[in-house]
């Protein structure tokens, strides 16, 4: 009877050295080949004050050419203050909004640039939904003042982006803006109060106005329980804040008197062409800056790098910016 000659077990040892190699290497080859997400995660922050839940909501991010918009300084400080941060003009720039929820009301703080500035923005309605909510869920919108990067997210072609939601503007801000007197006056184009901002903002308010959802408030107003307008004018003529209080934990969520953190947090007498009133603007910001250095308030802010959320202290002739230490729990 004939027997098999077994491979020697060299030869079989080498088989199975190969048979591994060629599986590591198909198993690279398949990681290797993974498409890039290049999605970012979507943009919401939650916290707690006192017992209501405020969640910061960016709306996208835009590069603003600010070596050529910051006035009351050059653009060789500009630049320079900006390259001490690694950063530079353009500077890729944060839209935020803030929503809170009393336990009671669902309320939106501005509402992003929605459709105005392109792709890079308009984002608020889908980190909205991401957060858990919907937009008509939102009871009530508070606007902060009329610029088209504020007030943008309320419509989409004429149509109602928050149907169930009231608008609440301050009364100065709202006749300014939908003046036609005043558009007539204004120069062509559509930065700060020239006549394009006065379209958009009479085509932005329409609807609401139609549908009887706008409800003006004069000067200094509670708005719902634990949230007041304050006047803060410069910005814009009707310009307004809200401070936030529950439990006795405050906020304040300052709208537009700062721009860019990295210059203006350190020397607030710097302004943007942007203001209607630029002296106004910085006796507002060094005003409302001190009050939150001195009284210890945590704030928001539209423009500064999402979520927007910190405090600040007193610094030689300005002020030290506070981030907000990141939780992820509440």
């Amino acid at each position: 009877m004939t027997c098999q000659t077994p491979l020697p077990r060299r030869l079989a040892l080498r088989a199975l050295y190969t048979l591994l190699a060629i599986t590591l290497l198909l198993q690279c080859a398949a990681h290797a080949a993974a498409p890039l997400a290049r999605t970012p995660a979507p943009g919401f922050y939650r916290f707690m004050l006192g017992g209501f839940e405020i969640t910061a909501l960016n709306d996208g991010t835009l590069g603003l050419p600010v070596a050529q918009f910051l006035t009351n300084t050059t653009p060789e400080k500009i630049n320079q203050a900006l390259a001490d941060h690694y950063l530079e003009s353009p500077l890729e720039t944060s839209y935020n909004a803030f929503l809170v929820n009393t336990g009671t009301r669902l309320i939106l703080i501005d509402t992003g640039a929605g459709n105005l500035f392109g792709p890079r923005l308009g984002k608020l309605a889908a980190n909205l939904k991401a957060s858990g909510y919907t937009p008509s869920q939102v009871d009530e919108i508070d606007i902060t003042h009329m610029h088209g990067d504020h007030i943008g997210g309320l419509t989409t072609d004429e149509t109602m982006n928050f149907p169930n939601a009231i608008v609440r503007v301050n009364r100065r801000e709202l006749d300014y803006w939908l003046s036609e007197a005043n558009m007539a006056k204004a120069p062509e184009g559509n930065r700060g109060d020239q006549k394009g901002s006065y379209r958009r903002a009479m085509a932005i308010m329409a609807p609401y106005i139609k549908a009887g959802r706008v409800r003006p408030f004069e000067g200094e107003a509670e708005l719902s329980p634990g949230i007041r307008a304050y006047q803060s004018a410069g910005h814009t003529s009707g310009h307004v804040g809200y401070l936030i209080e529950s439990q006795g934990e405050r906020l304040m969520v300052v709208g537009d008197i700062i721009h860019v953190a990295t210059i203006q947090f350190e020397d607030p007498t710097v302004t943007i062409a942007f203001d209607s009133d630029s002296r106004q603007a910085e006796q507002e910001r060094i005003k409302e800056f001190t009050r939150i250095a001195d009284d210890g308030l945590l704030f928001a802010a539209a423009h500064v790098p999402f979520p927007g959320l910190g405090r600040l202290r007193t610094k030689g002739h300005g002020f030290q910016w506070i981030p907000v230490n990141y939780s992820a729990g509440q």
